[in-house]
């Protein structure tokens, strides 16, 4: 996979996973999609969440182990990604001392 292949599906990934969490998480946690990275041979994915507030941390990765398959089949359905990659969501560590995971 070139680079910029590679740029160009973290990049669709992370707008996918931004929509998919704006429609499916709880309005009592904001979880957000901050961005995203493939491996070299595009066979997997980790997309980086932020959480607000806080506390919810562990409740929204819980709420991301569960929905990782139903992301997977909202990729298959609406987006053409042509070698969909196995995805699996992380907090930000990068989000996280902006305080904002």
């Amino acid at each position: 996979m070139t680079s910029h292949h590679s740029a160009q599906l973290s990049e669709e990934l992370a707008h996918a996973a931004a929509q998919y969490l704006a429609r499916e998480a709880g309005r009592g946690t904001m979880i957000t999609a901050t961005r995203a990275t493939v491996s070299p041979d595009g066979k997997n994915a980790t997309i980086f969440v932020s959480v607000f507030p806080d506390a919810e941390a562990l409740h929204a990765t819980a709420f991301l182990d569960r929905h990782r398959d139903l992301f997977r089949d909202y990729l298959k359905k609406g987006k053409r990604i042509a070698r969909l990659p196995y995805v699996r969501f992380q907090l930000d560590p990068e989000a996280h001392g902006k305080g904002l995971v």
